[in-house]
């Protein structure tokens, strides 16, 4: 958490308010959140450069850096647990939890703020390089019903793990995979190498299905952390199926939901719409 719709709203909303903004200045409380680079370094990359493209991969935001027209890097952030990014007024005083202000032309600044420190906003100079060992988006061409298919039979893991290795497909995180397993009636522990075609079309559909209307809730808020850019929560909390509902109606069918453990994450299933295998 945040997840991919999480990431995708603050790329959305994050949009107006850098793009071709030059950033003249930085300021550092937390050298951690630099992501393993020196704060010097970073400045010399960063400092007099134009923000240019503001895009996502999986659970990242980048943005693509600009000097005299040329590239010149790329900015990149992971929010991890609590981490937000939010544009203010670059003479205001230093807010709760800011760790790194990125000072912007027109007297605005870019904050990244981080509760836990668990986040981090660092350079790299070439971003393909960078997130090459990220799976295909979901949300992108290239993911396919067929393509599903074929890559959960060349594997024989649980369905769960395998969806949130960031390697196999990119973004999803605890909250949609569950929410994703629950509309395609699949449990979290089928193995990977028995979903048959048609049941690996359906996932695909529900994933992209979930993605989608996050996003267009703004992601989700079920804890304090989450926010957007302009400080809103997300609402497709109120939309979940399972997540974080244990105990409570299943909404499909009535039946109470579960909270298992899987993969050391904690998991919400209905025990009737998800029937569990066999060897279980």
């Amino acid at each position: 958490m945040p997840e991919l719709p999480e990431v995708e709203t603050v790329v959305r909303l994050l949009r107006p308010a850098l793009r071709g903004r030059r950033i003249e200045g930085l300021r550092v409380w937390w050298e951690r959140s630099l992501g393993g680079v020196r704060p010097r370094d970073f400045r010399r990359a960063v400092v007099g450069t134009r923000i240019g493209r503001i895009w996502r991969r999986g659970k990242y935001a980048v943005c693509d850096l600009e000097r005299a027209g040329d590239s010149a890097g790329h900015l990149l952030c992971h929010l991890r647990m609590s981490g937000r990014l939010h544009v203010e007024g670059a003479s205001s005083g230093r807010g709760p939890h800011e760790r790194v202000r990125l000072l912007l032309s027109g007297g605005r600044a870019l904050r990244f703020s981080d509760v836990r420190k668990f986040g981090h906003l660092g350079f790299a100079e070439c971003a393909s390089d960078a997130l090459a060992s990220l799976g295909p988006e979901p949300l992108g061409r290239s993911f396919t019903g067929s393509w599903l298919h074929a890559a959960l039979r060349s594997r024989r893991r649980a369905l769960k793990p395998l969806l949130l290795d960031q390697s196999f497909i990119s973004g999803l995180g605890n909250i949609y995979v569950d929410e994703a397993l629950h509309r395609a009636r699949l449990h979290p522990l089928r193995r990977s190498d028995r979903i048959a075609a048609r049941s690996a079309v359906r996932l695909h559909g529900e994933i992209i299905a979930t993605l989608r209307e996050a996003i267009a809730h703004d992601g989700s808020s079920f804890d304090t952390f989450y926010r957007t850019p302009e400080g809103r929560p997300g609402r497709f909390q109120d939309q979940f199926q399972v997540y974080g509902r244990q105990g409570k109606p299943c909404r499909s069918c009535g039946t109470p939901v579960r909270r298992l453990v899987v993969a050391q994450r904690g998991t919400h299933v209905c025990p009737r719409c998800q029937r569990a295998p066999r060897a279980l």
